[in-house]
């Protein structure tokens, strides 16, 4: 049975891909710091899903703290290193740039360092759309070398891709990038616009819109990013491959617009000041995931949106202390 080291197993991606995983037969050894960025009964909440299934182990540690993570590596013969663990949030990475970097950057390193030392030759690495700030729209990965990243936090997961391109041509470690765009689904990130907008709307709190609500998002839904995820465990070299609903994107209105629909409820809006960190649009092209993994999403936007929903509605007596 081969042994997977997942990274932020606690996370959003992380535990779905962890529930995905174990259902396709890999050992799972999954890590998390379990920060506060956000409520952490979310966090608790995804590993409850995991923690009693057969060939799952959780350890409470921060990739940040490589003597920690040296015993993992010592005393497991990991098939490959899944690094899902990041600090996430562009707004909040104006606030606290140091901690995107020595987490995002140096625990990125500390992992490659391990995997070089404990010859794990597979290492997959989740950045992000953020880092096409300014490019033609659908993005490629191939087009242009995206060297102009609007916020830290785009600029960290720009400064671990490149480190991780060092490692594959010093020490031969095959290595996909996966750039993921806007995902969602149920049991999300609360700091993210679709689980804020449902919780708003449904409590009658005004929403935070900030600009006019004509950005659009290529929103990607949790299990497809999942089930990509795992198919860049094959062997390719090194590789960016974006991870999107390589579809026409969707503004944040209509997102509105359809919530207030299934909800029966309507919004109140503030709108905010447009954010400088804040992309307009974005759009992938997966033609790159096609090709080199036959992967393409397999769950539409409102299909995803309402499962989302129907989550929230279930779960809601609890999630009704989670800030957003």
């Amino acid at each position: 049975m081969k042994t997977i080291l997942l990274t932020g197993v606690a996370g959003f991606i992380g535990h779905k891909t962890a529930e995905f995983l174990l259902r396709d037969g890999y050992r799972v050894i999954g890590i998390d710091n379990m920060n506060d960025y956000y409520d952490i009964k979310l966090k608790e909440y995804r590993l409850s899903l995991l923690k009693d299934k057969p060939n799952f182990k959780f350890f409470k540690i921060d990739i940040e703290n490589q003597e920690k993570l040296k015993p993992l590596f010592a005393s497991n013969n990991f098939h490959a290193i899944m690094n899902l663990a990041a600090r996430a949030g562009v707004r909040y990475s104006l606030e606290n740039p140091h901690i995107y970097v020595s987490t995002n950057l140096m625990g990125s390193l500390n992992l490659l360092e391990l995997a070089k030392k404990h010859v794990v030759n597979k290492y997959i690495l989740a950045s992000t759309s953020s880092i096409y700030a300014g490019e033609k729209m659908p993005f490629s990965e191939d087009r242009s070398p995206v060297n102009s990243p609007i916020s830290p936090y785009a600029a960290s997961k720009k400064a671990a891709e490149l480190m991780a391109y060092s490692y594959h041509y010093l020490y031969g470690i095959d290595i996909s990038v996966v750039r993921y765009f806007t995902v969602f689904g149920p049991a999300g990130r609360p700091d993210m616009s679709i689980f804020r907008f449902i919780k708003w709307i449904d409590e009658g709190t005004p929403i935070k819109l900030y600009g006019d609500g004509s950005q659009s998002r290529d929103f990607t839904y949790v299990d497809d990013i999942a089930e990509g995820s795992i198919k860049a465990l094959k062997k390719i070299g090194y590789e960016i491959i974006n991870l999107g609903g390589g579809q026409n994107p969707i503004s944040l209105k209509t997102v509105i617009e359809m919530i207030e629909e299934k909800l029966n409820k309507k919004s109140i809006i503030n709108n905010m000041e447009f954010q400088k960190t804040d992309m307009t649009e974005t759009w992938a092209d997966i033609s790159k995931a096609k090709t080199l993994f036959n992967w393409s999403p397999q769950v539409d936007f409102k299909t995803g949106l309402y499962r989302t929903i129907q989550w929230y509605q279930e779960n809601k007596l609890w999630l009704a202390d989670i800030k957003v």
